[in-house]
């Protein structure tokens, strides 16, 4: 049992469509956690040899060597819910400034000097309103969005990719990597909306479309969460695949998952069962990352990928969920 959920084992014939996962593409971010098995509990970091030897390996031998070595658990809640919630998160791309203007006024932050001075921080409302907070922030944007929207988007998802304009007209792409935050509560601005009767739709581009109505509420609505994430600039590789996750991996998309680390350690290998208007999932996943959201025992968030595309899928994400780790015999 772990501090936030139960484990019971069962049979490898509990897990739905075991037979026609692939495995490859979880195999593979299996191995990216095994690169930092020191974020890993020990009884898994020891099977990392075995398994990253299959890494070129079929589904088949895959699928026998888990048989082997490995027992499933399903995950339930302390109180034995069995049936959780899945939603996705994605890393957004977008244009940024180097320097504020009418079209880049909305500033992403390094974090200040005096962070660790003061638990918890300013609030967002507090940081746009006193002076103390605001000369704090002085010389720490690091790139301006032309929407605070989408700023907040960039804090909720933890990371993402801004194309910059260079001095001589070329574009360059880089990642803001989460580096700490306010340590003030997570509230939800979807939650917000809902609790006031405002939409019933508090999906992204249900929250968006309630904003191109009432623009005026605007400011109201990204005061409504506290909570202020920072980040640092990274470079990006030739071959970078996704942002970095709470383990220190690589991210990959469609088979990396955020879940709580009190119900599941990180690098665990997790079978997911998901239905519903959205998508269909019966597959591999590694738990490598985590989210101030995402709390309680059948809880994960799925890696969806970049782009506008990936946070349109993640934006509309909501449905049941069943997990299954897989931990070592």
């Amino acid at each position: 049992m772990q501090a936030r959920s139960r484990w019971v084992g069962v049979g490898w014939d509990a897990l739905p469509g075991l037979q026609q996962d692939a495995l490859g593409l979880g195999w593979r971010a299996w191995i990216k956690s095994c690169e930092r098995s020191a974020n890993m509990p020990p009884a898994l970091a020891s099977l990392c040899p075995q398994a990253m030897a299959l890494a070129q390996s079929d589904a088949a031998s895959q699928r026998a060597w888990m048989f082997h070595h490995l027992q499933p658990y399903r995950v339930e809640s302390l109180q034995g819910e069995t049936h959780g919630l899945l939603t996705a998160y994605y890393e957004p791309v977008f244009e940024a400034s180097r320097t504020p203007s009418a079209s880049f006024s909305a500033p992403i932050y390094a974090p200040p000097a005096n962070l660790s001075s003061r638990k918890p921080w300013y609030t967002r409302k507090e940081m746009d309103t006193l002076p103390e907070a605001k000369a704090a922030l002085k010389g720490k944007a690091l790139v301006y969005l032309n929407d605070p929207v989408d700023a907040l988007v960039l804090q909720i998802q933890g990371s993402g990719r801004i194309r910059v304009q260079q001095a001589d007209g070329s574009f360059r792409t880089t990642r803001m990597a989460y580096a700490g935050t306010n340590d003030q509560p997570y509230q939800s601005v979807g939650k917000w909306l809902l609790d006031q009767g405002l939409t019933k739709d508090a999906t992204w581009p249900g929250i968006k479309a309630w904003l191109a109505r009432n623009p005026q509420r605007q400011q109201e609505l990204l005061w409504s969460n506290p909570r202020m994430v920072f980040f640092r600039e990274e470079a990006l590789s030739e071959v970078d695949t996704g942002p970095r996750g709470a383990q220190g991996v690589a991210l990959s998309a469609g088979r990396s998952i955020a879940v709580d680390p009190g119900s599941i350690p990180y690098g665990t290998p997790v079978w997911i069962s998901s239905a519903g208007a959205q998508t269909q999932l019966q597959q591999l996943v590694i738990a490598q990352d985590t989210g101030s959201a995402i709390t309680g025992a059948v809880r994960a968030d799925f890696f969806v990928g970049s782009g506008a595309q990936a946070g349109d899928f993640a934006g509309r994400l909501k449905q049941p969920l069943q997990m299954w780790v897989l931990w070592p015999k």
